[in-house]
């Protein structure tokens, strides 16, 4: 049973009168600047801590915070986007997000700075509003190819983040980092308080209704579930490669600096073309093969890093390469899961990305923790191995389905 016919008005099926392609740009370009604020202060976890008083044992707060604020906000804030007006509930996340940007620049100890990190990660969730948002303005024969389009430049955004970070950082210091990122949150606002239109929810449901509706689909939504899990499978192998790569790189053979793992991690951005080719894949009915290609994908990618020696060119060379696939294999099923949950209602659009995000964001920080831990108790051989053994899971699950899933 779906919640489709319990929540809304019989005027809501009316069909959306389309997008153009410069507000797809806008809204994907809207994704990559906000988004980007999540993984700015992670390589400047070191420097921000000493010029705190963060003690090193605690540095990883900083990235946790964020992290923990982005979830929150995903279970709470992303939702609403069924509820309230999108446009104001965009700008508002992003009002958000800028006063942090500037707490957070201006901060001089440990408390304040972690404070406004958490903030940081809950106003962040503006790009999980734009995305459905889009998705209600395209028309269901383009419904993948906008999805597609705009999570191109979410994934551009989060891909850039870390090397723009450690550049700028480089140049000056971590603080114009922060208050570049407010400055053009602002200009951001600005653009979209003009450009996009006005989305009024038909459901009219109190707040403490909303949120309860959510655990009931998830219990009667399996596209949903499923969905939900081969994507924490995923981005918890793409946790995992991002978070001991640059381990490994700085380490006996490799030795790279971070100048060097900081254009390493740019070859990644590469695999951001699957997001608009997915969509394209998905609106042709093609979402089954889809998934295979790009769980097949991260699979392959950790199968590769072991084809030559460790320390060799070609070593390094097939690491840039894994990057590049995994990436793509992980956008993949990114676009595929979302075009198929946004089948699911209109109406529900919101909740369904809060539910899917925050479900494939706790795998993402499982794989991170359990990365770490791999690395430093076996190397990248366990690493990878556990890397390895993510998509496969995802797979096996994916050959339980009986018969095909919307989208």
């Amino acid at each position: 049973m779906s919640l489709s016919n319990t929540t809304v008005p019989p005027q809501t099926s009316a069909k959306p009168a389309g997008i153009s392609a410069g507000l797809t740009f806008i809204m994907a370009a809207a994704c990559g600047l906000i988004a980007a604020n999540l993984y700015y202060a992670q390589p400047l976890a070191g420097p921000i801590g000493v010029e705190i008083g963060l003690p090193p044992q605690a540095t990883g707060l900083i990235v946790t915070l964020t992290q923990i604020g982005y979830g929150l906000g995903l279970l709470l804030l992303v939702p609403l986007g069924d509820l309230l007006e999108n446009r104001r509930l965009i700008l508002t996340m992003i009002g958000i997000v800028t006063l942090a940007l500037i707490g957070a620049g201006l901060s001089g100890s440990p408390a304040p700075f972690l404070g406004f990190c958490l903030l940081i990660g809950i106003g962040s969730v503006a790009v999980q509003i734009i995305v459905p948002f889009a998705a209600n303005l395209a028309p269901d024969v383009t419904r993948g190819r906008v999805v597609g389009n705009v999570m191109s430049g979410l994934m551009l955004g989060i891909m850039l983040a870390r090397p723009a970070a450690s550049f700028l950082a480089g140049l000056s210091s971590w603080h114009l980092v922060f208050f570049l990122s407010a400055a053009l949150m602002v200009l951001l606002g600005l653009l979209l308080a003009r450009t996009l239109p006005e989305r009024r929810p038909a459901a009219r449901l109190s707040y403490g209704a909303l949120l309860a509706s959510m655990g009931r689909l998830v219990v009667t939504e399996p596209v949903l579930r499923r969905r939900a899990a081969y994507q924490a499978c995923q981005f918890a192998a793409f946790s995992l490669f991002w978070t001991v790569t640059p381990l490994l790189l700085a380490g006996p053979g490799y030795e790279l600096t971070q100048r060097g793992i900081a254009l390493f991690a740019l070859a990644g951005v590469a695999g951001a073309i699957a997001s608009p080719i997915a969509g394209r894949l998905a609106d042709r009915n093609l979402s089954r093969p889809a998934t295979v290609l790009g769980i097949l994908s991260v699979a392959v990618a950790f199968l590769i890093t072991h084809l030559a020696d460790h320390g060799s060119t070609l070593a390094l060379g097939l690491l840039v390469f894994a990057g590049i696939l995994l990436d793509f294999g992980v956008t993949t099923t990114l676009v595929i899961g979302q075009r198929a949950i946004y089948g699911l209602g209109a109406e529900l659009r919101s909740r369904l990305n809060g539910l899917y995000m925050a479900t494939f964001f706790l795998g993402g920080a499982i794989g991170s923790a359990v990365g770490a831990w791999a690395f430093a108790e076996g190397g990248w051989w366990l690493a990878s191995s556990l890397g390895l053994a993510l998509p496969v899971v995802a797979l096996l699950y994916f050959l339980t389905e009986r018969r095909p899933l919307k989208g």
